[in-house]
């Protein structure tokens, strides 16, 4: 066993491993931290706006529960996604009032760094060597998908928190101890609160090594209780609501599970594990058009380039490579991981293998829609047992020799063979030359650390500059994971983009007591669906994979706006003029193609063409209804069976509402015009009031937001219910006369009604 006693005294330079580790980081993060490159894709299109509109929320003092600026209205609170319950970005969020691109990029570096500590803490903890401890954490931090897939921020931000769960939770069982059981347990809710397959994967490896740990080590199991039963009654009540919260979200969205032949369309390509040996072997840092590998060839499978690259560097090849034997696998910490690391490649492979149908059983894999995810475990797991591996290395407790240089060059000859074979060795020479000369430089340093030629600071700066200049060349700035800022100008507070600064004049010129008109942004760029949030526009869409059920069955909208045919109708709202955009206010709509480009149905003079800005075309809907109106009459009809067949009821939709419930007419013949009159007193991000005049007989209030049972109103102070209206929308009954309304998004009531009510 290699694992010291918890209190054994470790002699290791662990103070400057980790001092070196953070140098390391700087350097390698510096053209993200400089501002010179910014992490695209989707850090910048889905998670800056969310980041911009909590920091928003929070410094005008609104709720940022709620979220009026995409789909109608999404109850952010239980979004996984919307940065709520990420302390780093919360406190980031509270402290600066305009985030910039740089804050967001250093905060997903600064969660790496601490991911990389804690690896290093929990090294220390096992008597392993200090060196070790800085290739896991170099690895860790920036190799495998954390790299090439750094743009999923909520996916890296749940990975940051796995190795300091690790770290505390061997402690806890190493002594025993409750109180490191309850801080463990108060991280591991941080890790589960990323509500994502990460976070998933992540928890479940945790818990299997609890158990193993139970299960294999010396001391008494009883040992284990008061920690395990301490972080889970913690983590617990640390999750506990969040949870509910999405679950609840989960339960009434567009995807509440996945399907197995949903799932095996984000399956990993054998093919992607030859990037262990050589980065860029498919050319993956380089244009587009030049990339050959994987997913490229492959059947049904929805995958962009970075996501099947998963290099961590020459030195953890090697390293295991080199310690692989009786004594690598006599060590029970190892032993787990190298269960796990397997499991996590075939967990990856998805259909390639049979045996992910046997995992798409297990509770709770359903709800995720791509094995690939499991990229960063395998990383995870392989940043351990390479660090593990260098330990017994440097200890001579494992013997490389010569052979180690043979084994590798075998490697590389089978990625130069496949190469030959897709007809692309040409194109692989210089990347497996590039390679190459860092798995030279990596096994030259085991041999002189095996051979203890090399030891101390001397031996952790070799380490550090070796692995440092390797990830840089093979895992630095490329188009997956870097652009100029300046292609992200739209996502800017103070953005100077003419379509944005067009759009916001013509809003505030058609602004009206009644009136809150929304926009569309359709085809014009990635990073262009979330603007609202950032800019405080209402869009009728935008860009997030999960949707309310309810608006994506009425209106066919899909997670996406990037290009025209993501743009998605429904039987209910089949084309762009329709009875749904007059409804939800669609008042402006900017394409980045004509119109009738995406809508094929679009006929002449459906919108009007305003003036066309680059490619941008911008077309106006004059018959955008309002936001608040007052109807004296109401028809009766089954939503769900509009839905089905696309069919609007005969109606003057300004003076009638659909309801289920039975109808009732008053008429307005021989009215004042101001007799059925609503006008908005005051709109928030979570509280909306409205005033109302409604004629003899009374009338129904509509607000055009999007409907959701968290909401709860009242009608001149006392509680007054809530309508689906218009298949919809929101409605509340009135009697004669004016009365104040007030709409207020009360999610911890709403989630306690519906739980009470099953």
């Amino acid at each position: 066993m290699t694992t010291a006693p918890p209190n054994a005294e470790n002699r290791e330079p662990y103070a400057l491993a980790a001092l070196l580790f953070l140098v390391c980081g700087v350097a390698l993060a510096f053209p993200w931290l400089s501002g010179r490159v910014t992490i695209p894709w989707d850090a910048k299109a889905h998670f800056q706006p969310q980041f911009a509109f909590l920091a928003h929320a929070l410094h005008s003092g609104q709720s940022p529960f709620w979220t009026p600026n995409v789909f109608a209205g999404m109850p952010q609170i239980a979004d996984p996604q919307s940065l709520i319950f990420s302390p780093f970005f919360l406190l980031a969020a509270a402290l600066v009032p305009e985030p910039s691109f740089v804050l967001e990029d250093a905060i997903v570096f600064a969660m790496l760094a601490m991911g990389g500590l804690g690896l290093m803490a929990y090294f220390r903890d096992r008597g392993w060597s200090a060196a070790g401890g800085l290739i896991a954490a170099l690895a860790f931090a920036f190799g495998g998908s954390a790299s090439w897939r750094i743009q999923h921020t909520g996916q890296v931000m749940s990975l940051s928190w796995l190795p300091v769960t690790l770290w505390l939770l061997a402690r806890a069982l190493d002594r025993g101890s409750a109180r490191y059981g309850a801080v463990a347990g108060a991280v591991a809710a941080f890790l589960v609160l990323g509500r994502d397959q990460v976070a998933f994967l992540g928890v479940s490896m945790l818990a299997a090594y609890a158990l193993y740990r139970v299960a294999t080590d010396e001391a008494p199991a009883a040992t284990a209780i008061a920690p395990l039963l301490a972080g889970a009654v913690v983590g617990a009540a640390i999750i506990a609501t969040p949870l509910a919260f999405t679950l609840d979200l989960a339960a009434n969205s567009n995807r509440p599970e996945i399907d197995l032949d949903g799932a095996h369309k984000g399956s990993l390509p054998p093919a992607s594990f030859f990037t262990l040996v050589c980065a860029n072997l498919f050319g993956t840092d380089g244009p587009l058009a030049a990339f050959w590998g994987p997913p490229v060839g492959e059947q049904d499978i929805f995958l962009a380039r970075n996501m099947t690259d998963i290099y961590a560097g020459e030195i953890t090849v090697a390293a295991i490579v080199a310690a692989l034997g009786r004594r690598f696998f006599s060590d029970k910490e190892a032993r787990f991981f190298v269960f796990a690391l397997v499991f996590f490649a075939l967990y990856a492979l998805g259909r390639y293998t049979p045996v992910f149908a046997l995992f798409y059983r297990i509770p709770g894999v359903d709800l995720w829609r791509r094995p690939a995810d499991a990229t960063f475990l395998f990383g995870f797991a392989q940043a351990i047992l390479a660090g593990f591996a260098f330990s017994l290395i440097e200890r001579r407790e494992a013997k490389p020799g010569m052979w180690v240089a043979g084994l590798i060059g075998g490697l590389f000859i089978l990625c130069a063979a496949y190469a030959e074979i897709r007809g692309h060795l040409g194109q692989a020479a210089r990347p497996l030359a590039i390679s190459g000369a860092f798995a030279a430089a990596a096994v030259a340093l085991i041999l002189v650390a095996g051979a203890g030629k090399l030891r101390g600071p001397a031996l952790l700066a070799a380490v550090a500059l070796l692995a440092t200049m390797d990830l840089a060349v093979n895992n630095g700035p490329n188009e997956s994971t870097a652009l100029p800022p300046e292609q992200f100008d739209v996502l800017r507070s103070n953005s100077k983009d003419p379509v944005i600064a067009f759009l916001k004049e013509r809003l505030k010129e058609s602004d009206a007591p009644d009136r809150r008109d929304r926009v569309e942004l359709a085809a014009i760029d990635f990073h262009w669906p979330n603007a609202t949030l950032v800019h405080g526009i209402d869009h009728d869409l935008g860009y997030n994979p999960i949707r309310l059920k309810i608006f994506e069955d009425a209106t066919g909208a899909g997670d996406h706006l990037a290009l025209p045919e993501q743009r998605e109708f429904s039987k209910l709202y089949p084309k762009y003029r329709s009875p749904f955009s007059d409804m939800l206010g669609l008042r402006y709509v900017a394409t980045g193609v004509p119109i009738e480009v995406i809508d094929e149905n679009y006929r002449s003079g459906d919108f009007t063409e305003l003036t066309r800005i680059g490619k941008v075309h911008i077309y106006e809907n004059k018959s955008a209804f309002p936001r608040v109106m007052v109807a004296t009459c109401a028809m009766h009809v089954d939503f769900a069976r509009m839905v089905e067949s696309g069919e609007w009821p005969e109606a003057d939709y300004r003076e009638t509402v659909l309801l289920e419930t039975p109808p009732l007419c008053h008429t307005r013949k021989g009215l004042p015009p101001d007799a059925t009159r609503a006008r908005i007193v005051s709109y928030g991000n979570a509280e909306v009031v409205v005033e109302a005049n409604a004629p003899p007989g009374g009338g129904w209030l509509i607000l055009n937001d999007v409907y959701h049972p968290w909401w709860f109103a009242t009608l001149d102070g006392e509680e007054a219910e809530i309508l689906r209206a218009n298949v919809l929308f929101r409605a509340v009954a009135i009697p004669e006369g004016r009365h104040e309304a007030r709409f207020a998004f009360q999610p911890l009531r709403g989630l306690t009604a519906r739980l009470s009510a099953r």
